[in-house]
């Protein structure tokens, strides 16, 4: 990746080698390209290779492992920003967004064609396999070449895992095909014999790629405490589907992820990014253009004008708003949920919801006070929350603006697709995240534990530490879970909040009743009707308080969200997939 300074000669190389073939026509090895039979012969002939996985990987349409944002018109949906819009901690309701409300209300269809991170990218599994068939090949030291094989094998387990992440049981191919292979219209192996496959990957690709390529934590190769990182983070997901869908030997692939983890935590170099000012830290990095040297971060995505460019910013409104689910879920100063603080100030007036409060609501969703400070929206002079409906300015589903990654001086000045916001793919934070749920799962979790993994986090915001004994907040005591997995999973979704991890943490934990419930906005009081006027919106009153709130789906096509336990845990195969391999079997409920 390199900067994105893949040139074009990695690119033309790509292309000849993906289309070599071994008839007899080609014996004759042309003198003026490239050519499969004589390029593998040195250690940048195979790092020149590999260069080309990253750049495949920056089509997160159809590769969607190291997921950015996408440049130009496609920003407005292919992005990690928008992913939580599967799930309920943000409300999308902007036409172009509608695969994310298909997805979320448990309307999914089965598609004719492969969906956005979808059944698709197998373009990209088919160039690693060429690259490890043709590995030997080159005239090198077995420890040189290993780290390309390690660095192909982590590429192919990380694209696999999140595969089967979506369908389940997914075709494993470990060699070139071409049009006469038999494995063109096999059947879907099953997931556990992916996953031992994915596991074999990616502990080969720890073992042998390097703790540093030399490039000073610019956005290059991956290296080995990412390698470790992504294990963790695939380990973790397995053992958890496995410990609540069924399956065999979950707890190693939860010790798996903690050693993974661990490894991480004790020896590599990265550390979590403070300054000692817990009412900014939180999100500072997270809305800066040049993360180089960033402590905590471990993969970024850069984007640079005139090489490569978004339009995320502009399309920060997509994302609808945080909901009401995931504000409340949030603690207060004290450490407690807003179920047991007496610190809770209720939430009459959007002032209100930010009083006693972990600092990181405050840094993730627009406190009006703080418009100035953000410059949101561009600095238009205009109050803020603004609610749909209202005239000018930037406005919101639910009335909580996300604030945690705006940059208004990526906007201001800028042309269409000439912004340069980068993209945080895997953090430091997530790892102790793992480490934390991994040792919890297993039972095993100490105080000491805590202290080294979720207590840094919350020291970094100034909130008092996680006792391995925490109250059970009563609006979970249904779960069938400890209160201390409980208080994991609360600090997962609040600081990993718009990165990409809701929805699949939903899913693997078995936990799709929560996507039952309707996303709602700010209370809707008369004082609100008036402060906001102009405003159209729907709303609906709480069972649970008698209070009135913004449903952001009500009366429309994804209203009253279901979740089929039998169905909705597993993506559809596309129709076509299956026309042109009846082998291909449908994920179940989706026959219809």
């Amino acid at each position: 990746m390199k900067n994105y300074k893949l040139i074009a000669g990695s690119l033309l190389l790509a292309t000849v080698l993906l289309g070599a073939c071994n008839d007899e026509f080609l014996e004759r090895f042309p003198l003026d390209e490239v050519s499969n039979e004589t390029y593998w012969n040195t250690e940048n002939d195979l790092a020149t290779y590999n260069n080309t996985f990253y750049h495949m990987a920056l089509n997160d349409e159809n590769i969607p492992i190291m997921h950015g944002h996408n440049n130009g018109f496609a920003s407005h949906r292919h992005s990690y920003w928008f992913l939580d819009g599967l799930a309920d901690n943000l409300a999308p309701n902007h036409p172009r967004h509608t695969f994310y409300q298909r997805i979320r209300s448990g309307r999914e269809i089965t598609p004719t064609g492969p969906q956005w991170f979808g059944w698709r990218g197998w373009d990209f599994v088919r160039a690693i396999n060429i690259g490890l068939e043709n590995y030997p090949n080159a005239d090198i030291s077995d420890a040189a070449r290993n780290k390309y094989v390690g660095e192909a094998r982590l590429m192919r387990g990380w694209f696999y895992a999140q595969k089967v992440m979506m369908f389940g049981d997914v075709p494993w191919v470990d060699k070139e095909l071409n049009i006469d292979s038999e494995e063109l219209f096999a059947a879907r192996t099953p997931r556990e014999e992916v996953m031992a496959n994915v596991l074999e990957d990616l502990t080969f690709a720890t073992q042998h790629i390097p703790n540093d390529w030399g490039d000073g934590n610019a956005p290059g190769r991956v290296n080995r405490w990412a390698a470790l990182a992504i294990k963790a983070r695939v380990c973790l997901n397995e053992g958890t589907w496995r410990k609540y869908h069924g399956g065999s030997n979950a707890e190693m692939w939860l010790r798996e992820a903690a050693e993974a983890a661990q490894e991480v935590m004790e020896n590599g170099p990265y550390s979590l990014y403070s300054t000692g000012d817990p009412e900014n830290d939180f999100n500072a990095y997270q809305r800066i253009l040049d993360l180089s040297g960033n402590p905590e971060v471990m993969i970024w995505r850069r984007y640079q004008l005139g090489i490569y460019t978004n339009h995320v910013q502009s399309y920060y409104s997509y994302t609808g708003g945080a909901t009401r689910s995931f504000v409340e879920d949030i603690l207060c100063e004290d450490g407690l949920p807003i179920t047991l603080s007496p610190l809770y100030q209720g939430d009459e007036t959007i002032e209100d919801v930010f009083v006693n409060r972990d600092p990181r609501l405050r840094q993730t969703v627009l406190h009006p006070d703080d418009t100035e400070k953000y410059k949101y929206h561009v600095a238009d002079g205009r109050d803020y929350p603004r609610i749909q409906g209202q005239p000018g300015g930037r406005t919101s589903a639910t009335g909580y603006h996300v604030i945690k990654h705006y940059n208004a001086d990526d906007m201001i000045g800028k042309a269409f697709n000439t912004a340069e916001s980068p993209a945080i793919i895997l953090r430091f934070g997530e790892v102790l995240l793992i480490y934390a749920e991994a040792k919890a799962e297993l039972g095993e979790a100490t105080q000491a534990d805590l202290d080294r993994s979720i207590n840094l986090l919350r020291d970094r915001v100034g909130m008092p530490h996680l006792d391995v004994n925490p109250p059970m907040d009563p609006r979970y005591a249904n779960d069938g879970i400890s209160p201390l997995l409980v208080e994991i999973r609360r600090e997962r979704r609040v600081e990993l909040f718009q990165e990409g991890f809701r929805y699949d943490d939903i899913r693997r934990w078995k936990q799709g009743k929560k996507l039952e419930k309707p996303d709602m906005g700010i209370r809707w009081t008369p004082e609100a009707e008036a402060r906001y006027a102009g405003a159209i919106i729907q709303t609906s009153v709480d069972p649970d308080n008698g209070h009135t709130y913004i449903d952001v789906y009500k009366n429309t096509d994804w209203a009253d969200p279901v979740f089929d336990e039998s169905k909705n845990y597993f993506w559809p195969i596309p129709l076509n997939v299956i026309s042109q391999n009846p082998n291909i079997t449908q994920n179940p409920g989706y026959d219809g």
